[in-house]
């Protein structure tokens, strides 16, 4: 019922939001006198904000079609290098340019697509021959696919960097950011223990909920304050028949996008209110720069009833990668089987998603890894999309993650 609540409500918002899109445009055109004087362009301007807001969204498009290297223009393209049913391994290929580190970039599933991290792929194209993880929206994907959890994540990071190691250079770097930061690190734990020749030379974690009893947020507190079986019987829906992927079970992405947005509710309204304001002002740039904000942070995509509960138990209730007691497929995850694979802990000094200290965490727990393949960075004043996206992640992070690539390459 969840969901079939959801769709009908989405379809009144997709209606409403095309006619306050049709009105603002009747409003603001040079040909209707109310877009000179009286109440015209605050009506226009707030019924934009409005059809902004409530428009329905699907998965965005990466759009990096250019990087700038040694002050020349070089065209960018995407190659989908390897397909797997829950995601894909995507490169984007500078055309003329050959070498350079080779950078795997763990994007989250966590509601929303790896486009979160167009700005993180943006900054790094200069320097790092890059590739991410597409993940697929669980309600696209068939039920004949299987089932998708931690374990099988894991499983995808490891094939990955297979993949990208058979390339050329085979170790490969990688960067997780935010909650793939368990995973990445079961991955090279895995790899190191199996001496795989694919084990990542470096892995950089920004934002990652290592360990969460460090300085707990409100979302480690909605984890653990409740009981497992709350989160499946309360937040776990089944796709409609509307969908390839009818019949699976997932957590919906606008559950997700819902707690966060409320998380900071104040800061959305005020965000809203001063688009409104430039829309008001005839400021296109500053109120574009806010709707592409939330073109991108409003396109969420599910992901499977397993991996969610797989994950608030494993990560967030019983903590089990830091007290050693985490398995892959029955198999400990010994975090001590790492040894040389160089790891960069980075985080924001403001992070209200994954607090100071639960990133640390992986220096610690790597207890046999030398002191010089450790490195922590906090960044003052960052939030938590500030560690991957805008001025301060483009001049202040990104140095020290290239820096540190360079130093172990």
């Amino acid at each position: 019922m969840l969901y079939d609540a959801y769709e009908i409500q989405r379809s009144l918002l997709a209606g409403a939001s095309a006619w306050a899109n049709f009105s603002a445009g009747l409003l603001n055109n040079p040909a209707n006198p109310f877009a000179y004087f009286g109440g015209g362009p605050v009506l226009a301007s707030a019924l934009e904000v409005f059809a902004h807001a409530s428009a329905p969204r699907g998965k965005p498009d990466f759009g990096l079609d250019f990087t700038t290297i040694d002050g020349k223009q070089i065209e960018v393209h995407e190659e989908i290098v390897l397909r797997m049913p829950f995601g894909q391994l995507k490169r984007f290929v500078r055309k003329g340019v050959e070498g350079g580190p080779k950078l795997l970039i763990v994007a989250p599933m966590s509601g929303h697509y790896a486009t979160l991290l167009r700005g993180t792929v943006e900054r790094m194209l200069p320097t790092a021959d890059v590739y991410i993880t597409d993940w697929r929206d669980a309600k696209l994907v068939p039920l004949a696919e299987g089932r998708f959890d931690l374990d099988d994540y894991v499983d995808y990071l490891i094939a990955f960097l297979a993949h990208i190691g058979a390339q050329g250079d085979p170790r490969p770097h990688m960067l997780a950011v935010c909650q793939p930061s368990v995973p990445a690190f079961a991955a090279a734990a895995l790899m190191s223990a199996d001496k795989h020749p694919n084990r990542p030379k470096t892995l950089t974690m920004m934002g990652g909920p290592i360990d969460t009893r460090e300085a707990p947020t409100a979302v480690n507190t909605l984890a653990t304050e409740r009981p497992h079986t709350w989160f499946e019987q309360n937040v776990i829906a089944t796709i409609p028949a509307t969908y390839a992927g009818a019949g699976r079970r997932v957590y919906p992405g606008f559950l997700q996008l819902a707690g966060f947005m409320t998380m900071n509710l104040g800061s959305h309204m005020v965000s809203h209110w001063e688009m409104f304001k430039h829309l008001v002002q005839g400021d296109g740039e500053g109120a574009d720069s806010t709707m592409k904000f939330y073109e991108e942070y409003r396109s969420v995509c599910d992901m499977t009833a397993e991996f969610y509960l797989q994950t608030i138990d494993v990560v967030f209730q019983s903590h089990a990668l830091p007290k050693g007691e985490m398995l892959h497929r029955g198999r400990k995850v010994d975090p001590s089987a790492i040894t040389d694979v160089a790891i960069l802990a980075i985080e924001g000094e403001r992070d209200d998603i994954s607090g100071l200290g639960q990133t640390k965490a992986a220096l610690t727990i790597a207890d046999k890894l030398p002191a010089k393949m450790k490195k922590y960075h906090m960044a003052p004043e960052v939030g938590h999309y500030g560690i991957f996206n805008g001025s301060k992640w483009r001049t202040k992070i990104a140095p020290v993650l290239e820096q540190w690539i360079a130093a172990n390459d």
